[in-house]
């Protein structure tokens, strides 16, 4: 990495003590966080649940539990499909236990990404680069090896440490329009603006999206990745609903709001990613360099064809749930009547969602394993299932191993295939129950 690279990655680390901490706050007023409509009608109803990336100490098994709706609606006027902010992001974030750099899969995607993103827009040494929601360093470790200079903000100091350690200046602390007006009075914005899996996770949606705007540069680009809606209603997947996601994005919803604030979406990837995701550019409206492509108006069509402007193509999903979480029970039962073992792969919040909501815990799980050491000899929240290292399922031999973090279920696949060893079986719970 050239010189003046590491010193302006200095000059960051050396501002990060000065930004002021972001005030502690809750929001939750029964409005839509876009347009300020009262909401009124139930996407789907989860019951109570405890926040998903909770992982406890066993002093804390004999301790009272927080556990909070999952209470999703939608608005009759924008069609955002969102969460109340029942529990503030400070609670959620500040000591958070998912690490992105243990997924095989996630961090190849990564680095495609930051290749693309580099020959796309010619990144190079006098640019800038700013990840929001930047977690371990995953990402932006890409950029730096490529020798472009970054800044990651993210919240949480645990896994902020961990992108430190791999030379990625990162700043601990929330997101928003007031952080961004800062950086960018010092000169910090960003020709590059990135957010994966974080536009979803933010209570502020109209603060966060106009820093966003603040600290973009004029000819710079904002790419944010997020779970489709259109997928997780068509494929079911209602285990990625939890306190840590707030608001869940259709296309047209999420042009909408950007078009709010003076961003311009030119351009859309639909991506295998977290079960289908969406990757979006966008723009300030005033750049014309950049033309609104054919992607854009084609996803647009789908999504009105599909009905995503009309409130009963929401109101559907509510039974397919009822009906999913009917299915896994049953194949439990039927299991454990025949005096199998099931195990699980993996402690993820979604696995916390569908654990909680189908009241699955020990009786049904004996336990579940993890690639996280930080997981390791700790309880999943409100089940009370223990987590292991990865290589008790070897020792155990279970019958069955069901996979909580299906969207990464070829990867674990692969790592699980000697099970095979001892006649094991793999089951996925979403959008079916399928057994490999």
């Amino acid at each position: 990495m050239s010189s003046d690279v590491l010193e302006r990655n200095q000059t960051v680390s050396n501002m990060i003590p000065r930004l002021k901490a972001q005030p502690n706050t809750l929001r939750n007023l029964g409005t839509c966080r876009f347009c300020g409509t009262g909401l009124r009608h139930t996407f789907v109803d989860l019951g109570m649940s405890p926040p998903c990336e909770t992982i406890l100490e066993r002093a804390q098994l004999n301790q009272m539990e927080a556990f909070y709706p999952l209470h999703v609606f939608v608005c009759d006027q924008c069609f955002l499909v969102q969460l109340q902010e029942y529990v503030a992001p400070e609670d959620i974030f500040t000591e958070y236990a998912y690490f992105s750099s243990y997924s095989d899969s996630w961090l190849a995607h990564a680095k495609a990404y930051a290749k693309l993103m580099i020959e796309r827009s010619k990144l190079n040494a006098q640019s800038h680069i700013v990840e929001l929601g930047s977690n371990d360093g995953y990402l932006l470790q890409y950029f730096v090896e490529a020798g472009i200079p970054v800044l990651g903000i993210e919240p949480a100091a645990n896994v902020a440490r961990g992108a430190i350690a791999r030379g990625v200046p990162t700043l601990v602390k929330f997101f928003s329009a007031e952080l961004a007006e800062e950086l960018a009075r010092d000169g910090m914005q960003a020709d590059l603006l990135i957010g994966n899996n974080v536009l979803a996770q933010v209570p502020d949606l109209r603060g966060f999206v106009k820093g966003m705007k603040i600290l973009l540069r004029p000819n710079g680009i904002i790419t944010l990745e997020f779970p489709h809606l259109m997928r997780l209603i068509a494929e079911n997947q209602f285990d990625t609903i939890y306190h840590e996601h707030f608001s869940y994005f259709s296309f047209l919803t999420v042009k909408k709001i950007l078009a709010e604030f003076g961003l311009t979406v030119f351009e859309v990837d639909e991506l295998p990613t977290h079960g289908g995701s969406l990757r979006i550019y966008a723009r300030h409206e005033q750049d014309n360099s950049r033309p609104v492509t054919l992607s854009v108006q084609e996803l647009e069509e789908r999504e009105e064809k599909a009905g995503f402007t009309r409130l009963e193509t929401y109101f559907s999903f509510a039974e397919k749930v009822k009906e999913t979480k009917r299915k896994i029970l049953d194949f439990l039962i039927q299991v454990k009547r025949e005096e199998k073992s099931v195990v699980g792969y993996g402690a993820p919040g979604k696995g916390n969602t569908l654990l909680n909501y189908c009241g699955i815990r020990s009786d049904f799980l004996d336990y579940t394993v993890d690639r996280n050491p930080y997981k390791h000899g700790k309880f999943l929240a409100g089940t009370h299932i223990p987590v292991f290292d990865t290589g008790r399922i070897r020792k155990t031999k279970p019958d069955y191993v069901l996979i909580l973090p299906w969207n990464l279920k070829k990867e674990i696949s692969e790592q699980l295939s000697y099970v095979r060893e001892w006649g094991g079986k793999l089951v996925v719970p979403i959008p079916e129950v399928e057994i490999y």
